[in-house]
């Protein structure tokens, strides 16, 4: 519990060095933040447009699937803030200064993590609780302490599954020096696709969100349960069985460290 406890407060202190380090030049900060905003607000706009063709995507409202869409990037937001280190790793392998983190005393994960932090993701985060906020409206969902439980869920999940997504591409950096950008299919992919609920896409693609990469866990399965089209509280916890998928991530890079060679930068 004590090396549990020095962790945080180690990676509390990285946090505090990279938004002082940010701090430093305001300006370029709130711009980038509001350049994360904007980005996001297209996407709103698609769906929006989208909408004034057509009332429905299969059973979901256009208020539905603002619901669905801003959860998928609340989560995709926590995990890029919090993981952005994973993101950028190919560089510092490429520059060899994972070589200095393996002969530091702290595990390589927590260093990787701190070396990094993403606050101006916040802008994209306040794009996805104002449409939250707004979806809430008219989507039909009767909000109860389980919901609020099921929403809360379905963000620790999804932070969980990009994360170890990026954790996954990190560790391909060990044998390719380079980030493999097919990974961007499953992660800004994953955002981008996420707008709608899965099961619009068809069965196939379903399939492969439940037993390959968890994303209807965290959620298609969730948000039915949340618009009361499926009542069991199995789907409300679900999202937590997610955090399976950080175990093979996890045993990747665990992998990928073990057969590291330095790039001789």
């Amino acid at each position: 519990m004590k090396r549990i406890g020095c962790s945080i407060k180690l990676y509390c202190r990285y946090i505090s060095i990279n938004l002082r380090s940010m701090m430093q030049y305001k300006t370029s900060f709130f711009l980038s933040m509001t350049g994360q905003f904007l980005v996001s607000f297209n996407v709103f706009l698609g769906i929006f447009f989208m909408f004034q063709r057509f009332s429905q995507v299969e059973d979901f409202t256009y208020r539905q699937v603002l619901l669905c869409y801003s959860l998928v990037l609340m989560e995709f937001s926590l995990a890029e803030m919090f993981a952005r280190g994973f993101d950028a790793f190919s560089g510092m392998v490429r520059r060899g200064e994972f070589d200095r983190i393996l002969v530091r005393p702290q595990g390589e994960i927590l260093q990787v993590l701190g070396s990094k932090f993403e606050l101006t993701r916040i802008g994209r985060m306040f794009q996805a609780v104002v449409m939250f906020v707004y979806g809430i409206g008219e989507s039909g969902v009767t909000w109860t302490f389980s919901k609020i439980l099921t929403v809360i869920f379905m963000l620790i999940g999804g932070m969980a599954v990009f994360s170890g997504l990026f954790l996954i591409y990190a560790a391909f950096c060990f044998f390719t020096l380079e980030g493999l950008e097919f990974m961007n299919v499953l992660t800004d992919g994953a955002r981008e696709f996420g707008k709608y609920p899965l099961g619009v896409y068809g069965e196939k693609l379903l399939l492969f969100t439940i037993f390959v990469i968890p994303y209807a866990w965290i959620q298609y399965y969730p948000l039915l349960y949340l618009l009361d089209k499926r009542q069991s509280v199995f789907y409300m916890v679900l999202p937590l069985g997610a955090l399976w998928f950080l175990i093979p991530a996890f045993l990747f890079w665990k992998f990928g460290v073990r057969h590291y060679q330095s790039s001789g930068s």
